[in-house]
């Protein structure tokens, strides 16, 4: 299913987790910190960016850490592998051409960005930038997918 997106976030949501996702819009290096390496990865206008919230959760975070990455380009922190700290990680992100769910996969600690993790009801759904938007496939039952405008206040008065 191909899904139009322009100034739009498109909500993934299943009935105990979501995914949201954007176009990146602008060309840009995106640094991803790992602890004993940094990748510097390409990203270009009809790339994506994904948020994942396999526990659930309010949706304004999401559309923060979108903003943090597409809007002001904030590098991608990767955890160890068995890292304590993931078990806290509410919300992981992902950019690329072509981004995976995964459920099977440790939060935060993948620097492959081909790959996010995902609750259960959201696993195996392929995200792939378009010219237009994003293609999903497949689109499991169940699921509920939404257009939503971003609502975070970006200046001070």
């Amino acid at each position: 299913m191909n899904f139009p997106l322009d100034d739009e976030l498109l909500l993934i949501s299943g009935t105990h987790s979501f995914l949201l996702v954007a176009k990146i819009r602008t060309r840009f290096a995106l640094c991803i910190e790992t602890p004993v390496n940094e990748y510097v990865q390409g990203v270009n206008p009809e790339d994506l960016v994904a948020v994942s919230a396999p526990g659930g959760g309010a949706v304004e975070p999401a559309m923060m850490l979108i903003e943090l990455v597409r809007g002001y380009h904030m590098p991608l922190l990767v955890l160890e592998k068995a890292h304590p700290g993931s078990k806290r990680l509410s919300y992981v992100v992902s950019v690329g051409p072509e981004i995976s769910t995964n459920c099977s996969i440790q939060r935060g600690t993948h620097p492959e960005q081909h790959l996010i993790c995902s609750s259960d009801e959201l696993a195996g759904i392929t995200l792939k930038g378009t010219g237009q938007g994003v293609e999903i496939s497949p689109v499991p039952a169940g699921i509920s997918l939404q257009r939503v405008k971003c609502q975070i206040k970006t200046e001070f008065s």
